[in-house]
């Protein structure tokens, strides 16, 4: 099922995830869920709390990144990314490794905006699968530079506070402009919800 992707405003995105206890179905649903609206919504990762969800639940798939090369070792083995694509991350904890490099991000809570941000060029990675068992990446490249963006959304850090403050200042009234739409929204939501439980 495809589900509603939140955007900047909704004070849910600032929300740091819960640790997710136990791996049930509605664990798997949802992240079935996620991974079918991060295809629909044409982006390469999405966090729980994106779709309204604080939880230490992510999904990746950066097979369609043609022109962003990646590399991932998964347990050790060298594998080609594309190859282990949907990834679904569980209260993942992660190490940053290497030298930091600039490039482009943008992210599905903030539509039509992107901005060069610094991040590192490679992470270690530790999670939980849907599985049950636990799962030792490796990554480099774009695939390192999703996750990081992915695991700032489980604590709760927007790509926008990564952002040098001249491209933050640049982007200011759009960034209003967006929060207000969001807040009218949830005014909106919550007046019609209070209509149906009267």
């Amino acid at each position: 099922m495809i589900l509603p992707i939140l955007q900047y405003g909704d004070p849910i995105l600032r929300v740091k995830g819960k640790r997710i206890e136990e791996i049930n179905d509605r664990i798997r649903e949802l992240a079935a869920n996620m991974i079918e609206s991060m295809h629909a919504a044409h982006g390469v990762g999405l966090a729980a709390q994106q779709i309204g969800e604080a939880l230490q639940l992510t999904v990746l798939d950066i097979s369609a990144a043609e022109d962003r090369p990646s590399t991932l070792k998964l347990d050790g083995n060298e594998v080609d990314p594309k190859s282990a694509m949907p990834l679904v991350l569980i209260n993942p904890e992660i190490e940053l490794r290497g030298e930091t490099e600039v490039g482009l991000e943008g992210c599905l809570s903030f539509p039509e905006i992107t901005a060069d941000i610094e991040r590192a060029q490679s992470v270690t990675v530790r999670a939980e699968t849907l599985e049950g068992g636990t799962i030792q990446i490796e990554a480099g490249g774009f695939l390192a530079r999703a996750i990081q963006h992915e695991h700032d959304h489980l604590d709760g850090i927007l790509f926008i506070d990564r952002m040098r403050s001249a491209a933050k200042a640049a982007l200011s009234s759009r960034l209003k402009r967006l929060q207000k739409e969001t807040k009218r929204g949830i005014r909106h939501r919550e007046a019609l919800v209070s209509e149906t439980t009267l």
